[in-house]
């Protein structure tokens, strides 16, 4: 599996050449929010707002009123809690099509709770007017862009950065509301997003070894989501559903599926993993992960429930998985 670093700070450059109308606003944060490249190639078309959140984005909404296409980055956490107000009033009410990238989703950053956005897809998905969408692999970082400028309004995009896999064919670009079918089966209905996609991605060959058939649908927008792709792989779900994500369990992913279930009538079981109502702490990702249940052996744990028997799957089976381990010391759990 091929693994990309600093797949945003390169594509952007030249994805962006053609586009004078794109602005790039960073929080003090150029470097950490993978901008640097395009704050050297096209230097009139950057401005450092500071570590002035608020300022940043309503001036993002002034400028989207004068024609330009603002791409706003800086951390997770400093947009939705630092500025959700300017968000609400200065660009999701007059629906402004100002593009918002929040870094270091979930628990990907060591950081603590200051600086953990756990709870951003909730916040953001209740905005009326807001798009929501996650990356979770390096085409996705690439394809997203043309993803967000198609949308004539405001889009939050949570972002990762860093050295980060290539999960998902170059040539499969990110595509709003398309949700991706990685498996079928018959079995269990598995959703992912973000960076739990690879782990759900290392426990599949093992349930199936074990006579488990796993559908695996891995999610990029959370909003909109009306795709049938959704519904028609819980209906196939003979046990149950199963949601993991690298936030809390209430307002994301697994809010997101219950009511689809519940729009459609269907009468399921649902287990979600992700973190559940609280805080987090420091502490590397892998760690993190199996702390608060949403690594590949909660996965196991989750689907051993739906189908009422232990699978008895060793940890090293899953380890030893498709995916190589993320290089030591890599940027993507710095600051």
């Amino acid at each position: 599996m091929e693994r990309c670093s600093r797949v945003h700070a390169r594509h952007l450059v030249e994805w962006a050449k053609d586009k004078p109308e794109v602005l790039v606003l960073s929080a003090d944060l150029t470097s950490s929010t993978e901008v640097d490249l395009f704050r050297d190639a096209y230097p009139d078309r950057f401005i450092s707002a500071g570590i002035a959140e608020q300022n940043m984005v309503s001036v993002a909404g002034g400028l989207a009123r004068e024609g330009y296409i603002p791409f706003v980055h800086t951390f997770a956490v400093f947009l939705y809690r630092r500025a959700c107000d300017q968000i609400a009033m200065s660009v999701a009410y007059p629906n402004l099509p100002v593009k918002l990238f929040g870094f270091l989703p979930g628990i990907t950053t060591p950081g603590g709770a200051t600086h953990q956005a756990i709870e951003d897809i909730a916040v953001m998905r209740l905005l009326p007017n807001m798009t929501v969408f996650e990356c979770g692999d390096a085409t996705e970082v690439e394809s997203v862009l043309d993803a967000a400028i198609a949308v004539n309004g405001p889009v939050y995009v949570r972002m990762i950065r860093g050295d980060i896999p290539r999960l998902f064919d170059a040539d499969k670009p990110f595509v709003c509301d398309k949700p991706r079918v990685l498996r079928k089966g018959a079995d269990v209905a598995v959703f992912s997003s973000g960076i739990c996609t690879e782990e759900v991605m290392r426990v599949i060959p093992a349930l199936e070894k074990r006579g488990v058939a796993a559908a695996h649908i891995h999610m990029s927008t959370f909003k909109p989501c009306k795709s049938p792709i959704v519904t028609e792989a819980i209906a196939g779900a003979s046990y149950g559903v199963v949601t993991v994500e690298n936030h809390l369990t209430n307002g994301g992913l697994a809010t997101l599926v219950a009511e689809r279930m519940v729009e459609c009538g269907t009468v399921k079981r649902l287990l979600a993993c992700g973190i559940r109502d609280t805080f987090s702490h420091g502490g590397g990702r892998a760690y993190l992960m199996k702390e608060h249940g949403l690594d590949a052996s909660a996965v196991i744990r989750a689907v051993e429930t739906l189908v009422g028997r232990p699978l008895d799957i060793p940890e090293s089976e899953i380890s030893a998985g498709v995916l190589p381990d993320t290089p030591k010391g890599s940027p993507s759990e710095a600051l």
